[in-house]
């Protein structure tokens, strides 16, 4: 199978699921756009709540948070009890079940999904149009079965079709190592562009848009970092959003890994935890592991209020 045809599958399938000293920021960013911003110090019980509810996930989910940083990623955000945040791309655990504990009553997670057109363009790997026509309420219908007495509410749409109530409802968006495809198709059917409207329709005045994603080195070719092989330039994604009328206000470099340094030839998913193109060669999959998950760009943007 093709790398590249391997790299669509294992994100269509979910699979895109600790450094030392961060590298120096990204060429072509600004000085603004790669210094670290300190988001508000959460209060106790906001604290006292995100810790409770990452103590109450998988132990498989909580053997990663060293790489994945979850209880730092949703404090640099500035998600808190009782806000309504949307998960593009939820899962079980990231964000959606952390979400669900840690919202609380007041709170709403709002689970999302690239659109059912969208999705056709992932050729051998699309799902079955069935299955994406009613995503949305079987989704909510799911995690409905999940909700417990102090958990948030939930409720679920795909792009391309936001609700016209839920527009301006919204305190923050989560886009977790979810851009590459909304990039990548772009020219096929504006996805990006169409989504970041969505966004900015969704967002209350002065609402957050949280971004993760596989980081591309700007040396590396413009063509090798369209998402095709997960990776995109944080230039690119910064650019993207400045002109959809997005504000930059924090990046941080929490996410940072400096001994991933993909060539142009080189998929995120040849890294743990998917190891995709090692999986029958120990000395390669040592290798990998030694390097250990993706550098990743963390940056926080604004709806204008």
């Amino acid at each position: 199978m093709k790398l590249r045809s391997l790299a669509v599958a294992l994100v269509a399938l979910g699979c895109s699921q600790a450094a030392s000293t961060p590298p120096a920021a990204p060429e072509g960013t600004t000085a603004a756009e790669s210094s670290p911003a300190a988001a508000a110090a959460p209060s106790a019980n906001a604290a006292e709540k995100l810790d409770a509810a990452l103590a109450a996930q998988p132990e498989e989910a909580k053997a990663r948070y060293s790489s994945r940083h979850p209880k730092e990623m949703l404090e640099f955000f500035g998600v808190e009890p009782g806000m309504t945040v949307v998960d593009t791309l939820p899962g079980e655990v990231y964000y959606s079940g952390i979400l669900l504990d840690y919202l609380g009553t007041g709170g709403k997670v709002v689970l999302a999904d690239y659109s059912a057109q969208m999705w056709t363009q992932f050729g051998d790997y699309s799902p079955d149009p069935k299955t994406k026509a009613t995503w949305a309420q079987d989704t909510v219908a799911k995690w409905e079965a999940k909700r417990g007495a102090d958990d948030a509410a939930v409720a679920a749409f795909a792009y391309g079709a936001v609700p016209d109530d839920m527009a301006g409802t919204v305190d923050v968006v989560l886009l977790s190592r979810a851009l590459h495809h909304f990039m990548r198709l772009e020219a096929n059917g504006g996805y990006m562009t169409k989504a970041l409207a969505d966004i900015n329709k969704l967002l209350k005045p002065g609402g957050i848009v949280g971004v993760e994603q596989h980081r591309a080195p700007e040396k590396n070719s413009d063509a090798s970092a369209k998402g095709d092989q997960g990776y995109v330039k944080q230039s690119a994604v910064v650019a993207a959003f400045q002109k959809a009328g997005f504000e930059l206000v924090g990046s941080s470099e929490i996410n940072a890994n400096p001994k991933d340094q993909p060539t142009d030839k080189d998929i995120v998913w040849r890294l743990p935890p998917t190891l995709a193109t090692s999986k029958d060669n120990p000395t390669l999959k040592a290798q990998m592991e030694a390097i250990g998950e993706t550098d990743r760009m963390t940056l926080k943007f604004k709806k204008p209020s």
